[in-house]
């Protein structure tokens, strides 16, 4: 009984290899791996003492490494468990859960014929290598040797020649009990009912045989040698044998390299895979005539969990990629992905291994990057947004991005790295005169931070880098932080937190500028810290936590920060301390502002309360009043409780 591929695949995906080869071998515990899907065990073929039989889950494959057998699910069962293979499938399939397909005498009828089509596609490579070996194939012979397709290279990928005939090729099949029928359903012949004689559908080209994986050849590719020919390469039409976008060029090849550990390169023609073979890299394929399909991704996570991608860096290069993104991002999945590599404009990897060699190709495929990073740099290749409208149109195709993708989990992990680069791409800094502090600055003692001093005029800041020198935003201009004349008041509990954990890890500084804009400290020295600290960090913002609280120790809030300090001591609050996991500190400080950010509305809420109830009192005002109060009193005793918090700072005890 003939089993379709599909159905014998479901039953590799449903059972792990390690459960089929678990019932006959005891896995070594000290070895193996099981939540990576490694196993190892003494091998059930050859005897030995030390475990080098190998299998491994993620692809479905067991082998050992002292005799070298090798195999699938069935194979083992057939090899080791003396079944034939219809009963191995029948077993394999009872244990997974899969019903036995219905014996299909169409289907059987299909396959046979199907059998007798890959003969004619054998004997249709033979006669193309032979004609490439023959006088008539020298013209080939020679363009092959000005591309550097030395002859051993040739015999390894099957290269051939189709002479300029219209019927060499159909005669000879036709003398070796091809029927025409047979001819047509291979796509070597071009037939119509317009067409009175069907004639040979290559010629005068060179011909590179394409198989399936498992190394039959299944159509061919031609590349012309007259220039003037319509079409440069051409590829066989979609037949029962070859479907394009389930097809990869040298896929065979680079399956069994990639079981090796050989990366699996994804490159655009037959030329540059040839070239990138030869140079080392044994795992390149590459789609035929069409762009990269769902079916060519899923072909490729078959082979590897994160094949490289390679584009030509023209703007024809980015549109593939960009195409590339849409179709790849829906279907990720965990520990799943794509690195896309980018070629200098104009060259492609056939180019670049014989001008630079095979190290820079291997450099190439080394600095390729993560598929996330290639979306935002696609999204944001025109820069920064310069107006509020754009910056919006910006996180919105992000976000379309993301809601694009199936997942759950990965989803949610790609929403958090893109606003992590929103909040960083965002982040506003300061001139380092800013208008408001320029009078106030200028009558102070030079107490300028060591570190950065310069000479004997003021204190001088390492130069800005990147965005962090564009102009400060309006919101943060006109914020209360900026704003002299408070009372001077001792830095309360929650200032002493937000503050303490933005001295201690300056980046978040850069993370949190928008929201700090819209802060109001109660008292004036937690105003004057944040606007120093803030200072400091627009100026040196890849600072560490010990260099900022040195500057603000050099400029007069010694006294000020051993207070904080004493304080959180007092009150066992850790997560602003120095040590603290940045991870830990981010969520504490999120936690810390908002409730004091919601404390602070509270507040303005509870004095129009006051005010009303003092203009028309009512009942109703008074109980909006009460009201205000307790929830003064929640938010004033709310405690971060959050799963797992403090779990990467080596503790996990409660928040403020």
């Amino acid at each position: 009984m003939r089993f379709s591929d599909t159905f014998l695949e479901d039953i590799r995906q449903r059972l792990p290899i390690s459960q089929v080869v678990g019932e006959y071998v005891a896995w070594d515990k000290r070895k193996s791996q099981p939540g990576r899907g490694d196993y190892w065990a003494c091998c059930p073929f050859h005897g030995e003492k030390t475990p080098s039989f190998h299998a491994d889950d993620r692809r479905g494959r067991y082998h050992c490494f002292g005799c070298g057998v090798s195999g699938d699910h069935f194979r083992f069962l057939t090899e080791h468990g003396g079944l034939r293979f219809p009963e191995a499938v029948e077993k394999l399939a009872g244990e997974a859960g899969i019903p036995m397909p219905a014996r299909d005498a169409v289907a059987e009828k299909r396959h046979a014929q199907r059998a007798t089509l890959h003969d004619v596609m054998e004997l249709a490579t033979q006669y193309f290598e032979a004609a490439l070996a023959h006088n008539i194939g020298a013209r080939a012979r020679g363009y092959l040797n000005e591309r550097g397709v030395s002859a051993s290279l040739q015999n390894q990928f099957r290269i051939g020649f189709a002479p300029d005939s219209r019927s060499g090729l159909k005669e000879h099949l036709a003398q070796n009990g091809v029927s025409a029928e047979q001819m047509a359903a291979t796509g070597l012949v071009v037939h119509a009912e317009d067409i009175a004689v069907p004639y040979d559908r290559f010629r005068n080209r060179v011909m590179f045989p394409i198989t399936d994986f498992r190394g039959k050849p299944i159509a061919f590719g031609g590349r012309a040698l007259d220039p003037n020919a319509r079409a440069k390469y051409l590829n066989s039409p979609e037949t029962e044998l070859f479907h394009k976008r389930r097809t990869l060029y040298n896929g065979f090849s680079a399956q069994k390299a990639s079981r090796k550990g050989k990366d699996i390169i994804v490159v655009e023609g037959y030329m540059d895979v040839i070239a990138a073979v030869s140079a080392g890299f044994e795992g390149a394929v590459a789609p035929l005539g069409t762009a990269l399909s769902e079916e060519h991704v899923t072909l490729l996570w078959r082979m590897s969990e994160n094949p490289v991608l390679c584009f030509d860096g023209d703007s024809a290069g980015v549109r593939a990629m960009a195409r590339t993104t849409e179709i790849v991002l829906p279907m990720l999945e965990p520990g799943k992905s794509v690195s896309i590599a980018s070629l200098p404009d104009g060259v492609d990897p056939d180019d670049l291994i014989k001008e630079q060699g095979a190290a820079a190709f291997a450099e190439l495929i080394k600095q390729a990057r993560p598929l996330s990073e290639m979306v935002w740099s696609l999204e944001t290749a025109s820069g920064l947004p310069a107006t509020p409208e754009a910056r919006a149109a910006l996180e919105a195709r992000l976000g379309e991005r993301v809601k694009s993708i199936r997942h759950p989990s990965i989803n949610k992990h790609y929403y958090q790295a893109f606003k992590e680069k929103l909040d960083s791409f965002f982040a506003p800094a300061f001139s380092p005169a800013r208008q408001n502090y320029a009078g106030s600055r200028a009558g102070r003692s030079n107490k300028g931070y060591s570190g950065n001093r310069s000479g004997a005029g003021g204190r001088k800041y390492a130069e800005p880098r990147g965005k962090l020198r564009s102009q400060v935003s309006d919101g943060l201009r006109k914020s209360a932080l900026l704003q002299p004349g408070v009372r001077p008041r001792e830095v309360s509990k929650r200032e002493a937190v937000i503050l303490s954990a933005l001295i201690n890890h300056p980046r978040l500084v850069v993370l949190q500028m928008e929201r700090l804009a819209d802060i109001e400290f109660g008292s004036a020295p937690a105003r004057k810290i944040l606007s120093e600290l803030i200072d400091f960090v627009t100026e040196n913002p890849k600072s560490k936590g010990a260099a900022a609280r040195d500057f603000l120790k050099q400029n007069g809030f010694e006294a000020e920060l051993a207070r904080m300090d004493m304080l959180l001591a007092d009150i066992g609050i850790w997560q602003s301390g120095q040590d603290t996991d940045e991870s830990d500190a981010k969520i504490g400080l999120n936690h810390a502002l908002a409730l004091h950010y919601k404390s602070v509305e509270l507040n303005k809420e509870l004095k129009s309360a006051e005010l009303a109830l003092g203009q028309e009192p009512s009942e109703e005002s008074f109980e909006r009043l009460r009201d205000i109060q307790n929830q003064i009193t929640s938010v004033d005793g709310t405690e971060a409780l959050i799963e797992g918090f403090g779990f990467l700072s080596g503790r996990a005890t409660p928040s403020f």
